[in-house]
């Protein structure tokens, strides 16, 4: 519950940071840009009104007299709905005289104003942002170059107005998005924690299926519609799950073989042991037990050397040597080793070769995996049949085969028979199932590989291993 609980908030959060990011980036560039913009089209319309009154002041006589001067200064910012004050510039030191303003009254700070005193100073148009008593302006000043009138060199004309209307435009967008952003917010929260709710529950179910393998349960199927990655896990849990119940079972299954494999040889010998501490036996009938005791100590010890491999094998301990072999004369030394139980269970063996199939491997080895192809041709196949062991060079490759004339594996066992504890049900079917498993795990370690081609009447098991590049 805890790790939903955490899983849940951490989604929730990370969606409503995405989202608060989103919005805040956006209001970052919104803002700004859209206070720049309103402020640059209100100057550039004051300085196009400050060059309409520079044309109607310098196109007409209203120059001759103050009271003109004022009427037609009044008269224009009226009818632009702006502030005119026009200054006259006194060059040493530099100082701007009001000559006639709009407003009732010239107040001290528009004397001293920077842009009225810039074109002056430049005699260039300058427009700016201006702030006056706690109020923001807008104000673009011209040079007025008259030819006659009360105005002496030259004056600048100043066209000032607030730009209260554009700020409060843009206050008015910024709470909008404010709000946008607050709502969007918790817009998100709440989607985020229904859809996080929703995926914790996903992960709970996964969890508890995690808990029920875990434990042992495998019975209960792992099924999750989603169609993204908590859908994909959940379809990878549950091949995971039948996985480990297929080795669960074949485990199982083995403990069983095995503690019957151990126990038959063990209570054999007990008895044979019993019988033979007992005088009155003849030494025919001693030769006998002792024979068969042979065997049974025989079988008890392939198990645990098979155990044994396994275990090296999957800590990695085995040790794989690389030498050249020639696999004719291994498959000789296996037909050797195998007569008598070819002979005990009613089978022809034979050995074909030309003595050119040289491999890179180890020879001890791939004598344990000829052992273990043979062995299964001789043991799970009918009394009369033919077993062939043929050794030849395929390619860049070199291989021991083992085929016979039995009637094969089904199709449906074709894939399993190397899996570890796998054995083929059959009247023929018997040992630990651990032989071929081994054989291909020793085959992959010598660089090579084991393959099965199966049919009724033609059986090949065949051992590929790397060709060495000469003999000795």
């Amino acid at each position: 519950m805890r790790l939903s609980s955490g899983i849940r908030v951490k989604l929730t959060l990370a969606l409503v940071g995405i989202v608060g990011g989103a919005l805040l980036a956006a209001y970052t560039i919104v803002v700004p840009s859209l206070e720049r913009n309103l402020v640059d089209a209100k100057l550039e319309q004051l300085e196009a009104n400050a060059n309409t009154v520079t044309r109607g002041l310098a196109g007409s006589d209203v120059l001759s007299s103050p009271i003109r001067l004022d009427s037609a200064v009044r008269q224009l910012a009226d009818t632009l709905g702006v502030r005119v004050v026009v200054f006259q510039v006194l060059s040493s030191p530099l100082t701007l005289a009001p000559v006639s303003d709009s407003a009732e009254s010239t107040s001290a700070e528009i004397v001293r104003d920077p842009v009225a005193r810039e074109t002056a100073r430049t005699g260039r148009t300058v427009r700016a942002r201006v702030t006056r008593r706690e109020e923001e302006y807008g104000e673009a000043a011209v040079q007025l170059l008259p030819t006659n009138g009360i105005v002496p060199t030259n004056a600048i004309v100043l066209v000032s107005a607030s730009l209260a209307d554009q700020l409060a435009t843009v206050r008015f967008v910024e709470r909008r998005m404010l709000y946008a952003t607050f709502a969007g917010l918790g817009i998100a929260l709440l989607l985020g924690f229904v859809a996080a709710t929703m995926h914790a529950r996903r992960i709970r179910r996964l969890q508890r299926a995690a808990d029920r393998i875990a434990q042992g349960h495998f019975d209960e199927p792992i099924v999750d519609r989603g169609d993204d990655e908590l859908g994909q896990l959940a379809t990878a849990f549950d091949r995971m799950r039948v996985q480990v119940a297929q080795l669960d079972s074949a485990r199982k299954e083995f403990v069983a073989n095995a503690s019957h494999e151990l126990r038959t040889p063990l209570f054999s010998l007990s008895g044979f042991l019993e019988l033979l501490a007992d005088e009155d036996l003849d030494e025919e009938t001693r030769r006998e037990f002792l024979t068969t005791t042979r065997g049974q100590v025989e079988r008890l010890t392939k198990l645990a050397t098979d155990l044994l491999d396994l275990s090296r094998m999957d800590v990695g301990s085995l040790r794989i040597e690389s030498e050249e072999v020639e696999l004719t004369d291994t498959a000789r030394l296996l037909a050797e080793e195998l007569h008598a139980l070819a002979e005990a269970s009613g089978h022809s063996l034979e050995v074909a070769g030309d003595g050119e199939a040289w491999a890179q491997a180890d020879e001890e080895r791939v004598l344990q995996v000829g052992r273990a192809l043979a062995g299964n041709a001789l043991v799970h196949t009918p009394r009369g049949s033919h077993v062939l062991l043929r050794a030849e060079r395929r390619g860049s490759r070199a291989s021991l085969s083992v085929e016979d004339d039995g009637p094969g594996i089904p199709a449906a066992h074709l894939d399993r028979v190397f899996q570890r504890f796998y054995r083929v049900e059959g009247a023929h079917a018997s040992g630990s199932g651990l032989g071929l498993a081994i054989a291909r795990e020793l085959a992959e370690r010598m660089g090579g590989a084991v393959t099965i081609e199966s049919r009724p009447g033609r059986t090949v098991c065949r051992l590929e291993l790397p060709g060495a590049a000469t003999g000795p």
